[in-house]
C-alpha cells in the first residue's frame, strides 16, 4: 500500500437523538464534542435518524393511500 493516502480512522460513537441510541465505530469524521462510554473518551456524533429510529425498521411505516392519487391524476390528465 501507498504511505499517506489513505484515512486515518478513530473510534467514534454515534448516538441518534431521537431514541439515544448509541454505537461505536471507525470513523475519518472529526468531531468537537465527546462522550465517555465505558472509561474511554471518544468522538461524538449526533444523528437524527439512525436504523433505531427510521420507520423502515421499526415497522413504524405507514402506507399512503395512492388509489385515489392515481385516478386524480387520470382525471386530471385523460383526453
Amino acid at each position: 500500500m501507498k504511505e499517506g493516502i489513505h484515512p486515518n480512522y478513530n473510534p467514534v460513537v454515534f448516538q441518534d437523538i431521537t431514541t439515544g441510541d448509541m454505537f461505536i465505530t471507525r470513523s475519518t469524521m472529526n468531531t468537537k464534542q465527546t462522550i465517555d462510554v465505558d472509561g474511554k473518551t471518544y468522538g461524538l456524533v449526533r444523528l437524527e435518524v439512525s436504523s433505531s429510529s427510521h420507520p423502515f425498521y421499526t415497522g413504524q411505516q405507514t402506507l399512503v393511500d395512492t388509489e385515489g392519487r392515481i385516478e386524480k391524476f387520470r382525471n386530471r390528465y385523460k383526453r
